[in-house]
């Protein structure tokens, strides 16, 4: 949050982190000028409430002036403490930074900085921003800005100001959200615009690699090269009741919709110099190499995602994987050494069964890679290796980005055993993760399905039950769609192979029973392509109301759907992260049409931290 004008700084971008604190909770910090030289900054570790507490300890009043900016941090580098938390300064203490996002050659530039003698306070890529700054500064802070803009890498939303210029404030942005807001005599930076939708209506959208400079009476926008950019105003058309929610009727429908932005961050930075990359890898090539068997461990909506990875991890590897319920793991006694590998997916890294698996598989001498959403988290820290997600803050309970991000871990996991053993040759490694780079824009494809499936999802609310079928790869995306159903709308709801229902589950099957089929490929898995046409045929025969998900094109599973809903082609392997989509908005809105909190499921939490 960034602010400047006639009202004092303080009070408005606390407003406005308020509004922001479901993006990030790990900390948070304010900046303010007092427009006599005077650069006043306050932060402190966990909610926005411990800065506040702290702000009225040290009294409010040494932080007043109309121009200041704001921050609620999710960590990505350096652990939630004091000072690792945003704003960053340099030695001087009159340059101050926010960063949201990750700057990738961070190591390098902490390198050269240190190499001049500066000496860095904080373990963040963040703070780099701010030495670069202060260094090179003479007079033009924009013109600062655009240079470091040049030199890092990654995705970064910065906003900056200095001592010298108290009326401006300065931001940039690369792949992460930034939007100025405009007002009568004051303008206003946010990452959204319910920072500021109290104000001001009136936004102004940035694009990719731009920087804006924003005084009291307005703003300029230039590319990262000076150039003036026109940038493209809108107006904000709900109101301050909703901005929490950014205009959605609910938060898992907004969430649901950040799955591209989700998707992309997950895989970023993770293909240098033509080799898969893992953040915190801390197991060299040959122990990857030494792996002989494969034990993926999670709960509930990881657990779907672990189904997912052990489809991806035999193909690609032909190693041995099985896929265990992290409560059951440990006491059957599993067969693990040294020369397993234990992936143990937790989106808060907290859960406490998965957390007893990795404990029990580090006593057996396994080695352990976690994959988490939440940096510095418990499983994380007890694990050999960590691949975080950085899908970001996730407030509905029902998992939605963070599931998607997690199956796109689990890709790049594969990937990494393969090319360490192997098994695929470079160019085939390249080209499956060039495919998955591609995901982000089908899933955002994917999500112009969102209006067809809340009208369908108002008309199947009544419904007593919902079967879910798929095979291969959509059996657990069926799985996870019966899943999100009991979660949200406390339906009777369940996910089968398809090929099991004459084993039993057929005899369920009745008039107008909804029934929920994930197909695959006719292209990539003909023969299952097939099988699941005659499933759909003898369901359909018996009564059943048929909701088919199919690839865009597939003409041939159109005489069998009662309704059809068309996603994109994408390789067999990845259309989990396309067919998952519309299942996630059916079962929101059908709990949305039944009445019930989306948000907040009964009996449920965010993080399960006790077995």
């Amino acid at each position: 949050m960034g602010y400047t004008g006639h009202r004092p700084a303080l009070d408005v971008v606390l407003d406005g982190l308020r509004r922001l604190e479901y993006r990030g909770y790990d900390s948070a910090g304010v900046a303010v000028l007092d427009g006599d030289g005077g650069l006043a900054v306050e932060r402190k570790a966990g909610r926005l409430a411990n800065l506040e507490a702290r702000l009225d300890e040290v009294g409010r009043d040494t932080l007043t002036g109309g121009t200041g900016m704001g921050h609620t941090r999710w960590a990505t580098h350096g652990a939630p403490i004091d000072r690792n938390s945003h704003p960053h300064r340099d030695t001087t203490g009159r340059t101050a930074v926010v960063h949201n996002g990750i700057i990738e050659n961070f190591a390098q530039l902490r390198a050269e900085l240190e190499a001049d003698g500066v000496e860095l306070a904080s373990d963040t890529d963040s703070e780099t921003a701010a030495h670069l700054v202060a260094r090179i500064y003479d007079g033009d802070l924009a013109a600062a800005v655009r240079t470091v803009c040049r030199r890092l890498e990654g995705a970064f939303t910065l906003v900056v100001t200095h001592a010298d210029e108290p009326d401006k404030v300065v931001a940039a942005r690369r792949s992460s959200p930034l939007v100025v807001g405009v007002g009568v005599g004051e303008t206003f930076l946010a990452s959204d615009v319910a920072a500021f939708i109290e104000h001001t209506r009136d936004a102004v959208e940035l694009g990719q690699d731009q920087v804006v400079t924003i005084t009291k009476d307005g703003y300029e926008v230039t590319d990262f090269h000076g150039e003036p950019v026109v940038a493209k105003p809108f107006q904000v058309n709900w109101d301050l009741s909703a901005a929490e929610k950014g205009g959605h009727d609910y938060f898992m429908l907004k969430e649901i919709e950040e799955q591209p932005e989700a998707l992309a961050n997950t895989l970023r930075g993770h293909f240098a110099d033509g080799r898969i990359v893992l953040d915190e890898q801390r197991l060299a090539d040959q122990d990857l190499r030494d792996v002989d068997k494969v034990f993926v461990v999670a709960c509930g909506t990881a657990y779907h995602s672990g189904l997912v990875a052990k489809y991806a991890i035999e193909h690609w590897t032909r190693l041995p994987v099985e896929c265990e319920l992290a409560s059951e793991f440990r006491y059957r006694d599993p067969v693990l050494d040294r020369d397993t590998l234990v992936v143990a997916i937790s989106q808060s890294g907290e859960t406490a069964d998965t957390l007893e698996a990795v404990r029990h598989a580090r006593e057996q001498k396994a080695r352990v890679l976690a994959i988490c959403n939440t940096n510095g988290a418990q499983i994380p820290r007890e694990s050999d290796a960590v691949l975080y997600t950085h899908a970001g803050p996730e407030i509905g309970v029902a998992a939605t980005k963070t599931f998607l991000a997690q199956i796109a871990a689990n890709y790049l996991v594969g990937l990494a055993l393969a090319q360490a053993r192997g098994t695929k040759y470079p160019d085939e490694v390249a080209r499956e993760f060039h495919e998955l780079e591609a995901m982000p824009a089908a899933v955002q494809h994917a999500l112009g399905t969102v209006g067809q499936v809340r009208e369908l999802a108002r008309e199947l609310a009544d419904s007593k039950a919902i079967l879910f079928l798929g095979r291969h790869v959509g059996f657990p995306v069926a799985l996870e769609g019966a899943l999100k159903l009991k979660e949200l709308a406390y339906m009777h709801a369940e996910g089968f192979a398809a090929g099991e229902l004459k084993h039993g589950p057929i005899a369920l099957i009745e008039d107008q029973l909804p029934v929920v089929v994930v197909m695959p490929s006719p292209k990539g898995r003909a023969v299952l392509h097939s099988k699941l046409l005659s499933n759909i045929s003898e369901i359909q025969a018996r009564g059943a109301r048929t909701i088919v998900i199919a690839e865009e094109g597939d003409d041939t599973v159109k005489p069998f759907a009662d309704h059809l809903i068309e996603v994109p082609a994408v390789p067999t392997l990845l259309q989990p992260l396309v067919s998952s989509v519309p299942l996630q908005v059916l079962a929101a809105e059908i709990a949305r049409s039944r009445g019930y909190d989306v948000d907040k499921p009964r009996n449920l939490a965010k993080s399960v931290t006790v077995e």
